[in-house]
């Protein structure tokens, strides 16, 4: 592995365990073994380090709700995308964490965000649309651009609510599971819309994640 990519590496697993708030420029250079001259040549700063990871997140984000093109949306398509989004959040998730610190402290971060979130409603749309062609849910434009913004809410501020909330416990440490438990929340947001094979696999689905949500509460 290059030594810049090993850079961003460690640096999101020391994000991740400890906060990036914790972590700074020496200790990833100390952590990797290199001189913190040598992390500077690839980065000027740790926010060039914290925006190059973004870049990284936001690629893997919009690429996991790709649409087929050369076929109909499915039931299990659907599912897929729920565990792709939460396995990219778990991936990532000093970014959400921390989200509010991240975009006041990194102007640059803060309107590449915005872009982001613009640019992953859109897909969404484009998503959602296919399961409106495939007969897996039923709803007008409007239901579908409201469902959109309330499931972005529920994603991107679910690990934040985790650790602050107390819902799950005092002091509790985010989990996979714990992040996983989000998809709950989202199979009830989509629920009044489900349709067809949807709609009949709809109580095995909730059972499923629900036996997984109790499993942590």
């Amino acid at each position: 592995m290059k030594t810049r990519d090993r850079i961003l590496f460690k640096s999101l697993e020391l994000f991740n365990e400890i906060g990036e708030r914790s972590v700074t420029t020496n200790h990833i250079a100390s952590a990797l073994n290199i001189s913190p001259g040598n992390l500077y040549y690839y980065f000027r700063s740790k926010e060039d380090i914290i925006y190059e990871i973004f870049l990284h997140y936001e690629s893997m984000m919009v690429n996991s709700l790709s649409v087929p093109t050369d076929r109909s949306v499915t039931y299990m398509d659907k599912i897929g995308y729920f565990e792709a989004i939460f396995r990219q959040l778990w991936e990532y998730r000093f970014l959400h964490r921390d989200l509010a610190h991240l975009l006041e402290e990194s102007p640059r971060l803060r309107g590449s965000y915005r872009q982001f979130a613009r640019k992953v409603m859109a897909q969404a749309y484009i998503l959602y649309n296919a399961l409106r062609e495939a007969q897996l849910i039923k709803a007008t434009d409007q239901d579908i651009q409201a469902m959109i913004v309330n499931i972005w809410i529920v994603t991107t501020s679910w690990a934040s609510f985790v650790v602050s909330s107390g819902f799950f416990g005092e002091d509790v440490m985010l989990s996979q599971q714990l992040l996983r438990r989000g998809i709950y929340q989202i199979i009830c947001l989509e629920a009044p819309y489900l349709q067809g094979e949807a709609l009949e696999k709809l109580p095995a689905l909730l059972a499923e994640y629900r036996q997984a949500a109790a499993m942590v509460e």
